[in-house]
């Protein structure tokens, strides 16, 4: 494992640091409380390459490491959860599978446009009856002599309240579960395509998640991505570059947790003292930072492994599951430090509590994570 970084990649993390802090951080608030889309934010964030981080610069993007691309979301998500989850769709859902499978016509289309920001991409894979069974998938896809014509229901798609093209997962040989599903590149204004409000969320609200209802929507043979019948490899393989993200953006909500526990504990007076004098306190962010450490190592291994191996099945999955749930731990642990100041509605630990709870739910359940990694030790 390599984890230094050259000059160019600590000076493009700085960028991304001092743009957290300055225009993404005092804007959480806001968007959590109103759940509207932020897209000036998305805006900035392309101008400074956050929409394409892992592309070659060929390709339009930035061509950095997985593990640079993790430290970027971490910091991002430190800020606003809501803006690091909206770019790791982007990145590791749309683009990277789009580069990886496209033909060069859809490449040509649409890979620039989503590096620089001109356009937004979303992931339709979930199914009221394909969450963590994602295999097995109602939305069909029919081919005839001009295309084929998609008939299905979406739902929970981050990004597609805006997003200008979406992956979208269909059957195209029912019967076979995952070996029938195909992966199609759809332009969402296509006509046919009926975007519909899904239910608010507790958390990461702002993230343009909405349902997508396909009623015969027509699409030319071209949209396909990659083979027939390659859809679900092509969604586990998105899926593990998602997870890492997701580790990482689990991770800068725990970091900022933590930190403001820790603020919390040097000014925050009892008993004539600071509360972080006392031992039950000092314990709890001991064992909080480790735990994130620890996180953060798995999510760096993760990283690396999926710049350097053809997969990263069991390292993401470890990360996603790991980061996650210490993530969890020290949003819990963070408010109860807090206490009552912490509790109320509106407090930063009150959206960051809100915030992860997510992490451990999309892009497959902790349950799911347990599964891959428990199948990887038993093979």
């Amino acid at each position: 494992m390599e984890f230094s970084r050259s000059s160019e990649q600590d000076a493009f993390l700085d960028t991304v640091r001092t743009f957290a802090r300055e225009r993404v951080a005092p804007r959480a608030a806001e968007i959590d409380a109103s759940g509207a889309f932020p897209t000036d934010l998305t805006q900035e964030a392309s101008a400074l390459g956050l929409m394409g981080m892992t592309l070659p610069v060929a390709a339009g993007g930035q061509g950095q490491s997985y593990a640079t691309y993790a430290a970027a979301l971490e910091i991002v998500s430190g800020a606003s959860a809501t803006l690091a989850v909206i770019l790791s769709v982007n990145n590791s859902l749309v683009a990277e599978p789009l580069h990886e499978c496209g033909s060069d016509v859809q490449k040509a289309t649409w890979l620039r446009r989503l590096a620089s920001g001109a356009a937004l991409g979303a992931f339709a894979l979930s199914e009221v009856q394909a969450g963590s069974d994602a295999g097995n998938q109602q939305t069909a896809a029919r081919l005839d002599e001009q295309g084929y014509v998609i008939s299905g229901h979406k739902v929970w798609v981050a990004n597609a309240e805006v997003a200008d093209v979406a992956i979208v997962f269909a059957v195209t040989h029912p019967g076979v579960r995952g070996r029938g599903i195909s992966a199609f590149l759809v332009p969402l204004d296509s006509p046919g395509i009926v975007r519909e409000s899904a239910p608010d969320s507790l958390g990461v609200r702002g993230l343009g998640c909405v349902d997508l209802r396909f009623d015969d929507v027509r699409v030319d043979a071209d949209a396909l991505l990659g083979e027939p019948g390659h859809g679900f490899r092509l969604a586990m393989r998105a899926l593990e570059g998602g997870r890492i993200a997701i580790a990482a953006q689990s991770l800068g909500v725990g970091q900022a947790a933590l930190d403001e526990a820790v603020a919390y504990a040097l000014r925050r007076e009892a008993f004539g003292q600071p509360i972080g004098n006392f031992q039950a306190i000092q314990f709890q962010l001991a064992d909080l930072a480790t735990d994130l450490e620890a996180a953060r190592m798995l999510t760096w291994k993760a990283a690396d492994t999926r710049d350097r191996a053809p997969r990263a099945t069991a390292e993401a999955a470890m990360a996603k599951l790991q980061a996650s749930e210490a993530a969890h731990r020290a949003a819990d642990r963070a408010m109860q430090i807090l206490a009552s100041k912490g509790y109320r509605r509106g407090s930063t630990i009150e959206r960051l509590f809100r915030d992860v709870r997510a992490s451990e739910i999309y892009q497959g359940t902790s349950e799911v994570q347990r599964m891959i990694i428990a199948e990887h030790v038993l093979a």
